[in-house]
């Protein structure tokens, strides 16, 4: 499967453009204009993941997720959870030499993991406060890495 198409709804994998000059390069994260209808980032953070480390699968019941793999080489999965949505597993490599923006719906499942030799980079910019307003509200989190007989894992 070409790692810019997928055929979970809701789910957009954009090719990020690199555009390189004798000074080095420049990627455009993303543009009010060009991001999915009713999806606004409204904080980001960047995290480091380590070689041959995962993160989790996860999802949330309320977020959008909006991701940039920009360094290293990390293997995404993505499942589709969405009651009457169907039973899909995706992977795509996504990195340094495959930039993308990935959102991800409320309800879709994912996880990253580390495939590279080198240390991984995420930024993520997604449309809810972790924790809510002053980090007061409940995660909107659904976490299953330890779940015994999970149908999601790496």
């Amino acid at each position: 499967m070409s790692t810019t198409e997928s055929q979970i709804e809701g789910v957009i994998i954009k090719p990020m453009a690199r555009y390189t000059d004798k000074r080095g390069w420049l990627i455009e994260l993303y543009r009010d204009d060009e991001l999915p209808e009713g999806f606004k980032p409204v904080m980001s953070y960047i995290s480091v993941t380590l070689p041959g480390i995962s993160r989790g699968p996860h999802e949330h019941v309320n977020q959008t997720d909006g991701f940039i793999f920009l360094f290293g080489k990390m293997e995404l999965h993505l499942w589709e959870s969405r009651e009457g949505k169907g039973d899909r597993h995706e992977i795509h490599v996504v990195g340094k030499d495959n930039p993308v923006f990935v959102t991800v719906p409320p309800g879709v499942v994912h996880a990253y993991k580390n495939v590279g030799e080198e240390d991984g980079m995420v930024l993520n910019f997604p449309d809810q406060l972790y924790a809510g307003w002053g980090k007061k509200e409940p995660v909107d989190e659904i976490r299953h890495e330890e779940e015994t007989g999970s149908r999601f894992k790496l």
